[in-house]
């Protein structure tokens, strides 16, 4: 059994969640509080911090293991999401290694809440990304269109101007997309997207027709349409199956 000191209140029964991800090497692990302060994580993370243990990690902040401008970085996205915003999926973002190194993989991060709605707490993972190191720079500048899309997806977006922010052609970023996520530069917008509207199905009770409008769509039965294909059911079928 873990013996890592624990912040009162934490919940026993989250242990064996981070004893599952200690032999993935290439994906990060983490659960906190409401105050961004690590409950859980896995070795690799504390390996990543150049820390001996994870009791090493155990109560302290982004802040306070990572340096700036990364540690506020990671702070920051932590504070918009315990205030009410939005799961991070698919964030292209560097992490560092033991020794200085750097390497890009993406963050997902979830609002934990509690019966009364209220965000007590976030959970996560980082996944290394394996790529050719010529692509690294290439990468970076790939990580301020996909930052655009999660922040605009609600706009009319092109893939030409997408492309051109990044400094490739609508080819290369195509497949540098596909590479990242398995799937068409179109099909990421509609995953992001959908991914958007199936949150505020689950969590709001706003009108199906705003919910097309917020995420991008000119009328509700595009919506539906698209998100029927891509979920198997309309959304409002959805909203009452997972609410």
């Amino acid at each position: 059994m873990n013996n890592s000191p624990r912040p009162m209140g934490f919940d026993p029964s989250m242990l064996p969640v981070d004893r599952l991800f200690d032999g993935v090497s290439d994906i990060v692990f983490f659960i906190k509080d409401a105050g961004g302060k690590y409950l859980a994580v896995n070795d690799t993370l504390a390996t990543r911090c150049g820390l001996p243990s994870k009791r090493d990690v155990i109560g302290r902040t982004t802040e306070e293991l990572f340096p700036a401008p990364l540690g506020s970085a990671f702070a920051d996205q932590d504070r918009t999401l315990l205030q009410g915003g939005s799961p991070i999926r698919d964030h292209l973002e560097l992490h560092l290694y033991p020794g200085g190194g750097s390497g890009w993989c993406l963050t997902y991060k979830e609002p934990i809440t509690g019966a009364d709605g209220i965000v007590t707490g976030i959970c996560g993972i980082s996944r290394d990304i394996q790529m050719p190191a010529e692509l690294g720079d290439q990468f970076a500048a790939l990580s301020v269109s996909i930052d655009y899309i999660h922040r605009h997806f609600d706009e009319p977006l092109r893939l030409p101007a997408l492309a051109e922010m990044a400094g490739l052609s609508v080819y290369q970023f195509d497949q540098r997309i596909r590479t990242l996520f398995h799937l068409s530069a179109g099909q990421y917008l509609v995953k992001v997207r959908i991914d958007a509207a199936c949150t505020k199905l689950r969590n709001s009770d706003q009108a199906i027709a705003d919910i097309a409008l917020d995420c991008g769509y000119s009328d509700q039965s595009a919506f539906s349409r698209q998100f029927k294909q891509a979920t198997g059911m309309p959304p409002l079928a959805y909203r009452r199956k997972f609410r």
